[in-house]
């Protein structure tokens, strides 16, 4: 009978112990964000995880731009950059100025372009393993 690689990996044994370092994990614990905070993080997380959302983002790091242009310069159709600039905006994570007919957008506040430029500065420096892409 042939083995499997499976059948070579040795299991990991489990925790001797509950908890090792108990006054570490009651300090982690009290600066744990509350639930609803790390929902809410989470669903930031999740709308910079669509690529044409985050085109978006990284346009308006360069500054305030009416959806018409931010359609172009992301790839999108202006519909739908219309509809993720609402759901980014419905998370704080855009905001708008109107003047007459047109709307222009911009980042919400320094935290949003921070968390863009640490992102995308991550990119950059590091190689992602991504064997979903390798042939």
């Amino acid at each position: 009978m042939k083995s499997s690689s499976a059948d070579n990996v040795t299991a990991i044994e489990a925790c001797a112990t509950r908890i090792v370092d108990p006054e570490r994990v009651k300090a982690v614990i009290s600066r744990m964000p509350a639930e609803t905070d790390l929902a809410d993080t989470a669903d930031v997380f999740g709308l910079l995880a669509d690529p044409g959302r985050l085109r978006l983002l990284l346009a308006l790091l360069e500054g305030e731009l009416c959806v018409c242009d931010l359609a172009v310069v992301s790839g999108l159709s202006e519909s739908s950059a219309s509809h993720a600039l609402r759901l980014l905006r419905a998370h704080r994570v855009v905001s708008v100025r109107r003047a007459g007919r047109m709307a222009y957008y911009r980042l919400d506040d320094a935290h949003v372009r921070m968390l863009l430029d640490v992102a995308v500065a991550h990119t950059e420096h590091t190689q992602a393993i991504h064997p979903e892409r390798d042939e």
